[in-house]
């Protein structure tokens, strides 16, 4: 029995789960690490991000006969005048817009209860439950309101804070771009030739994938956002930078992204004008319909090879469990997880080949 696959396996899982079992019963010792992790993770990512859209034009740059040195002072050049750009341009329209949005919460909240207030006068066969509860929903609008931007305020008190550890990446980007390279051979010199050469084919893979995510899903965010402005601008849409920004950042999450993209726009039109909700939601679906013919296939391919169920199971269940974060992060985690998987199992066939060859 011992030597059955499938009793292998459980063993394998029963251990697993009795190793997690100890490692959350042990959770004094690893705290300090996890700690650790916590503090070095945002900076670390951020850097991470970077490397993988700046490494190619430090490549470039280097085939330009450039010294390595010279060429990641160029790439960090262009990054400060890009910063210097937004602060410069966008960041006062922004504030500008978010202001007046904000302001203009009020007047929103009266428009609501009036037309719910006229609904209701005009509607008698609603039952008194519903009736109860649409007008504590009314009475309570403001104080809802108000819940929610001190959340989205709170966020930002959150993102201040983490603007501190922006301090950090410039150095952590550096050391990547440097010595990116030295990472898998530092890795692989443990091991000998056969096993090296595996876990470089592996670490390979999984530098494509991040590769093939990271650098296809901003560019295509980055055309959403240029898209959606274009578009709101056409057809005036108020706050049109602030939504297309909003617009372009959610548009990251896999999927779900633009139906939660377009949602601010859709009731910010409908207070300006009952007919701009239409108009915006034909924008998106122009937007969409460019990214997804355009972009999309020229950018990223098949190259993560993620059937769409998949992809909205994974961004869902890890929205459930870690929020906006979790549903970021759900999909370069579960490429990485494919591909370490898919790879293993691609070794352990082409073992069992070479075995029954060899009894051949």
């Amino acid at each position: 029995m011992m030597q059955k696959r499938w009793f292998q396996t459980l063993v394998a899982l029963i251990l697993i789960f009795l190793l997690i079992l100890l490692v959350s019963a042990a959770d004094f010792i690893f705290d300090p690490f996890f700690k650790y992790v916590g503090a070095v993770a945002f900076p670390l990512i951020g850097a991470g991000v970077l490397f993988y859209l700046t490494r190619p034009l430090m490549h470039l740059l280097e085939k330009m006969k450039m010294h390595r040195i010279v060429a990641i002072f160029i790439v960090f050049l262009i990054l400060l005048a890009f910063l210097f750009v937004v602060a410069r341009y966008i960041v006062p329209i922004l504030q500008t817009q978010f202001s007046n949005l904000v302001n203009n919460i009020p007047s929103m909240v009266s428009g609501v209860q009036d037309l719910i207030s006229y609904w209701q006068s005009n509607q008698d066969v609603i039952p008194t439950e519903v009736n109860e509860t649409i007008n504590n929903i009314t009475s309570n609008l403001q104080s809802y309101i108000e819940m929610a931007m001190s959340f989205i305020f709170g966020f930002i008190g959150e993102f201040i804070s983490i603007l501190f550890a922006l301090v950090l990446i410039p150095f952590f980007l550096f050391f990547m771009l440097k010595d990116g390279e030295k990472f898998v051979p530092f890795i692989t010199q443990y091991f000998k030739k056969k096993k090296g050469d595996n876990i470089r084919s592996l670490l390979g893979k999984i530098d494509e994938a991040l590769t093939s995510f990271i650098q296809g899903q901003l560019i295509v965010a980055l055309c959403i956002g240029v898209l959606l402005y274009i578009g709101y601008s056409i057809i005036g849409l108020n706050y049109a930078m602030t939504l297309a920004i909003f617009g372009m950042v959610i548009c990251v999450i896999p999927f779900i992204g633009p139906y939660l993209a377009v949602t601010p726009a859709i009731i910010v039109g409908f207070f300006q004008d009952p007919y701009m909700p239409i108009w915006v939601a034909i924008v998106m679906i122009v937007a969409q319909q460019i990214e997804g013919n355009l972009v999309s296939p020229n950018v990223m391919g098949k190259a993560l090879h993620l059937h769409p169920l998949t992809v909205i199971t994974v961004v869902l269940a890890a929205g459930s469990i870690g929020g906006l974060v979790g549903m970021l992060f759900a999909i370069p985690i579960y490429a990485v997880v494919k591909t370490v998987i898919s790879h293993f199992y691609e070794t352990y066939q082409d073992a069992q080949d070479s075995d029954y060859d060899s009894l051949i």
